[in-house]
């Protein structure tokens, strides 16, 4: 297959790419939304700059990355739009598209390792306490916050719940993480009495709100029109509570995630058995949460070594 060349032939190739991360490795919607967000900058500045983006070489891709550099971009912000752009070339070098891989040479920005933020016992009772049970929407959303506090499941695995993952019986939820792992989390007895409640009269009210033929099908979370809650439905749901709850401005749905966390560590759980829990692959992932919670690692030196 002969390379195609200039600005059209590469926009087809992020075309022919964004298709096949969505189609065939199953990535969620916002990371698929942030690799095109990134590849459409690095067209426009392929267009720019005149470079063929189907013949550019690694001195062409550190051009892009040193214009990114003096556009004042954070390093992170510097690092995903490289990282997008590798997968790109990968992605193209395998399928033929060009003859070599010019990312293949570049290396990784060294990044500051951010520890992750996790919410105070004491935000977390204000959090749970801001929805109105006294309504379907209040059920729905008070269900969603023990969810994610109870399992540490991401925004996106929330929102591909259905009605038959929450498991009454085996007190467990099923979630669906990156690349469409599956893993079942154990789930405390008020995460079970908030999902049940909703099931069982809230969602019913919810769902017959719909006017649209199909909607919300076995989606788990509806919303006040009768609709499937996608994840930036859900993002918001928990903006609007978190703000309702005086948390401070900037509180993501990933805050319960990383308090999930820090609480089972902080509660004597091991590093493992947190790895599976949050479906890290990596566990030095996981090892981020031990430096959030010294008092632990304390307790640990002082029980179990023998001059402890």
């Amino acid at each position: 297959m002969s390379a195609p060349s200039g600005p059209g032939g590469l926009e087809d190739a992020i075309a022919g790419f964004l298709a096949y991360i969505a189609r065939i490795e199953g990535l969620s919607p916002e990371t698929s939304r942030a690799y095109a967000s990134h590849l459409v900058a690095y067209l426009g500045w392929t267009q720019r700059a005149g470079v063929d983006g189907m013949g550019a070489g690694v001195r062409d891709l550190r051009r892009y990355l040193a214009e990114l550099r003096r556009a004042r971009y954070a390093p992170r912000t510097v690092a995903a739009h490289l990282s997008a752009v590798r997968a790109l070339y990968r992605w193209m070098s395998l399928e033929g598209l060009v003859e070599a891989d010019p990312a293949s040479a570049l290396s990784s920005p060294k990044l500051p390792r951010q520890l992750p933020r996790a919410l105070t016992a004491e935000q977390v009772d204000a959090l749970m306490a801001a929805p109105d049970r006294g309504g379907p929407e209040g059920l729905r959303d008070a269900a969603m916050l023990e969810l994610l506090y109870a399992s540490g499941a991401r925004i996106s695995e929330l929102a591909g719940l259905t009605t038959a993952s929450v498991d009454a019986g085996g007190r467990c939820v099923r979630l669906f993480g990156k690349g469409s792992k599956e893993r079942i989390v154990p789930l405390y007895r008020r995460a079970l009495d908030a999902a049940g409640a909703y099931l069982a009269t809230a969602r019913p009210k919810l769902a017959a709100r719909s006017r649209t033929a199909g909607q919300p099908g076995d989606a788990l979370f509806v919303s006040s029109r009768g609709r499937a809650m996608g994840a930036d439905a859900l993002r918001d749901r928990f903006r609007r509570l978190a703000a309702a709850a005086g948390l401070p401005a900037g509180t993501t749905p990933h805050a319960m995630r990383h308090t999930f966390a820090t609480d089972l560590l902080a509660g004597g759980a091991d590093l493992r058995s947190v790895q599976e829990l949050l479906g890290h692959a990596d566990l030095g992932t996981t090892q981020l949460y031990t430096h959030l919670t010294p008092e632990r690692l304390q307790g640990a030196v002082a029980r179990s070594h023998p001059r402890g």
